[in-house]
This record gives structure tokens, C-alpha cells and sequence, in this order.
């Protein structure tokens, strides 16, 4: 999976706050009963919020990994148009509508 270089230097030069940090995230998705396919969209839906590029196009490859298709990545960030405004949303559709070509892209060549 692809991660920014800023995101691995990070975990290089801090490594166990990098550790602590992976094990809060495990602790929260561990602490309810959400499936991984919903945690994933609603951490999207989260990401497109705080109109935060990295984590919106991270968070869209994690939901299609999770098993979420196309139309409910496109739906979750479409529900964010009245909380978050147009211009906020329409952004995030770009980004991932980057990651969904990318991932038609990768199943063409399989």
C-alpha cells in the first residue's frame, strides 16, 4: 500500500510513538462493533471533514480494501456536501476519484 514519505520518515526517526500510535488505532476500531468496510468509510467520511488530501485518498484505498465499491466511496463523500460545503466536497471527489482510477487501473493489469 502506498504511504507518503512523510508518513515513513515519521515512524523512522520516532519509532515508538509511531508503535503507540498504530496501537490506539487497533484499541478504537477494536472497541465497538462497526465491520471494517463501515470504520473505513466513516474515517473518509471523517478525513473529507477535516479536508485532509493524504487521509481521504489513504482512507478511500483502505475502504476498497475493506471490500467498499465505488458507489458507496462516492456516496460517502457526496453526504458530506451539507456539513462540509460544496467547495470541500467537490475536492475530496477529485482525490478520490484519483484513487478509484488507480484501482481500475491496478484490476485492468491483474
Amino acid at each position: 500500500m502506498y504511504l507518503p514519505k512523510t508518513y515513513e520518515k515519521f515512524s523512522e526517526k520516532f519509532p515508538e510513538i509511531f508503535k503507540d500510535y498504530q496501537q490506539l488505532g487497533r484499541n478504537c476500531r477494536g472497541a465497538g462493533p462497526l465491520d471494517s468496510k463501515l470504520q473505513d468509510l466513516i474515517k473518509l467520511g471523517i478525513a473529507v471533514g477535516a479536508n485532509s488530501r493524504g487521509a481521504i485518498m489513504s482512507h478511500t484505498r483502505k475502504a476498497l480494501a475493506s471490500g467498499a465499491n465505488h458507489e458507496e466511496i462516492i456516496h460517502t463523500v457526496l453526504l458530506s456536501l451539507t456539513t462540509t460545503g460544496f467547495p470541500n466536497m467537490i475536492a475530496a471527489m477529485g482525490w478520490v476519484d484519483a484513487v478509484l482510477k488507480e484501482n481500475l487501473s491496478e484490476k485492468g493489469r491483474k
